[in-house]
């Protein structure tokens, strides 16, 4: 008897071939002959168990098993610039700048303490800024031993017979080992010391490095030639800092709020700065050498205040929480006066 229904809509039809019947039944006597092809596997089963079921009208398509989904890439938003930030950065540089060119001229051949207090002060400003920026473990007793180290450079620039960077050398290597040490009395400072070598390293010299200043203003030329790389390196900053508050483009990074822009005239202006002083003071100086030696001090400063941008943006990308908000945005500046001293100092025994 015919089945008296239609078949259903959009089914398959049977396949072409004969339909496979049940294998012959093995004789009598004799075992069955053993399979020679492959096994079938479940999916051939199921292929040629019956027909495929017809997609409906909207439903989608059967993926393949090779099929995998590609993550999407994460687009990152880019910073937002503040400007009245910038501008405030740019006035500390200012201000920083100023007060040490001012104390510079202060200093005279036995005479050499009011600008010492000066750079103490800093020194003990930057201890500050960068010890809370970065957060070493151990972090007062890091804080504690670069003041220390501050103190005695200062003390060792001023009163030593020759003007020379030896003994701020070995103070550098000394309040490091020390500040190591002390970080690994406690076992919870201890696993952590081999992460923040490098910060402890940078707290240590940046302190010791502007004590360069006070052996620089010993020297023949030295006053002058603080003036002329300090004020580059503060006007460098300053342009910077606005130049990002005005026109932040091209952005560096999306997760660093700075533009080249800034960088580049910051570098320009401070140089032009160093040059202008050179065509008023005397000899050894003329606009040429000021200019060179200007050069150096800008771009060091400009990069350093640069590079402490990205250090940040690195700690909050891993996940660290941000820092205080004062300490955070006086370390560009201080960084940048820190490498720009012993610059100076490399740049006066070469070229004057």
């Amino acid at each position: 008897m015919f089945p008296s229904t239609s078949p259903e809509a959009g089914r398959e039809s049977w396949p072409a071939g004969p339909h496979p019947g049940p294998a012959a039944a093995p004789t009598r006597g004799h075992p069955p002959a053993p399979r020679t092809g492959p096994a079938a596997t479940d999916g051939d089963r199921r292929e040629r168990g019956g027909p495929r079921r017809a997609r409906r009208a909207g439903e989608p398509a059967r993926r393949s098993e090779d099929e995998v989904d590609e993550p999407e890439e994460e687009v990152v938003p880019p910073v937002e610039v503040r400007r009245q930030l910038a501008v405030t950065i740019a006035g500390f540089a200012a201000l920083l700048g100023v007060g040490l060119v001012l104390g510079a001229q202060t200093s005279g051949p036995g005479h050499r303490l009011p600008f010492a207090f000066i750079i103490f002060g800093v020194q003990l400003l930057f201890v500050l800024a960068w010890t809370m920026a970065m957060r070493p473990p151990a972090l007062l007793v890091v804080a504690g031993i670069s003041a220390a180290v501050a103190a005695l450079a200062d003390i060792a620039a001023v009163q030593t017979d020759i003007a020379g960077l030896a003994p701020l050398g070995y103070l550098a290597a000394g309040g490091f080992l020390a500040a190591v040490l002390g970080q690994l009395v406690r076992r919870v400072d201890r696993v952590r010391v081999t992460d923040s070598l490098g910060a402890t390293l940078l707290i240590v010299v940046g302190v010791v490095a502007f004590g360069t200043l006070i052996v620089l203003s010993r020297i023949p030329a030295g006053t002058q030639a603080i003036t002329v790389c300090l004020s580059a390196s503060g006007v460098a900053l300053t342009v910077a800092r606005l130049t990002d508050a005005v026109l932040p483009w091209p952005r560096l990074a999306p997760q660093v709020p700075r533009g080249a822009a800034g960088v580049v005239a910051g570098a320009m202006v401070g140089t032009l700065t160093s040059a202008l002083l050179g065509s008023y003071l005397v000899a050894p100086f003329t606009p040429t050498r000021a200019a060179v030696i200007g050069l150096v001090a800008a771009v060091t400063a400009v990069l350093s205040d640069l590079a402490v941008g990205y250090a940040e943006a690195g700690r909050l990308m891993a996940g660290e929480p941000p820092t205080m908000w004062v300490a955070r945005h006086m370390q560009g500046p201080l960084g940048g006066f820190a490498l720009a001293a012993p610059a100076a100092y490399a740049m006066c025994m070469l070229f004057l």
